[in-house]
């Protein structure tokens, strides 16, 4: 369904998975389950301000990373993302203004709560009986890298599929770190809260870059 949406930019399936992701826990977990994958209330919000800074400041340096390795080639993973949202270059300053409004808005809602719900908590859950927290986080984050290489890695050009082993590398390898991170402010916050801010705050920076910065 990524590679589809980055081909077609039909994201319309992608946010209604990213849903049923949100609302299955609450329907197979009873309430002793939602605590231990982290749904309660954080025990710092100290750190939720500092998740929402560090998410921010993470999708920022991987802009510049981006940039300063790939330029605005299609092996930059934000341009790449970009020519994925088919973003119209006549538009006005303030229809632009409200797309990114509307683009930050479902970025900061649908993948936040989904992905961290199903990988920070249920995925992270699910191995920490066997493999300690430590081991399920090497195992969520790594799952999460992997995925994404359908966000970048696996790109649709005019002649058709390409596979980039050097940029993508580096794009998983800075997915499996952010979600490390993710995981972090989960543990600091005392609450899944910690991973779903530093989330929502890395897809608002992110875009922000798309929007403002390429």
């Amino acid at each position: 369904m990524v590679l589809h949406a980055n081909q077609y930019a039909d994201y319309r399936f992608i946010g209604l998975i990213m849903l049923v992701s949100f609302i299955i826990p609450f329907v197979f977990l009873n309430k002793r389950g939602m605590k231990a994958i982290g749904w309660n209330q954080p025990k710092s919000y100290k750190w939720l301000s500092i998740a929402f800074i560090s998410g921010c400041l993470y999708a920022y340096l991987l802009f510049i990373l981006g940039k300063c390795l790939y330029q605005d080639s299609y092996q930059n993973w934000y341009v790449y993302i970009a020519n994925s949202y088919k973003i119209p270059t006549d538009l006005t300053i303030e229809a632009k203004r409200q797309m990114f409004f509307i683009m930050a808005g479902t970025g900061m809602l649908f993948s936040p709560f989904g992905e961290e719900l199903f990988f920070r908590g249920i995925v992270h859950q699910t191995f920490v009986s066997r493999f300690g927290n430590r081991g399920a986080s090497i195992l969520d984050s790594s799952a999460f890298a992997l995925t994404h290489i359908a966000h970048f890695g696996l790109i649709y050009l005019l002649d058709g599929w390409h596979f980039l082993f050097i940029p993508t590398f580096i794009w998983c390898f800075s997915m499996y770190f952010v979600s490390r991170l993710f995981y972090f402010f989960k543990v600091k916050s005392g609450a899944i809260w910690g991973a779903i801010i530093c989330h929502a705050a890395f897809n608002l920076s992110m875009i922000y870059c798309i929007f403002y910065q390429l």
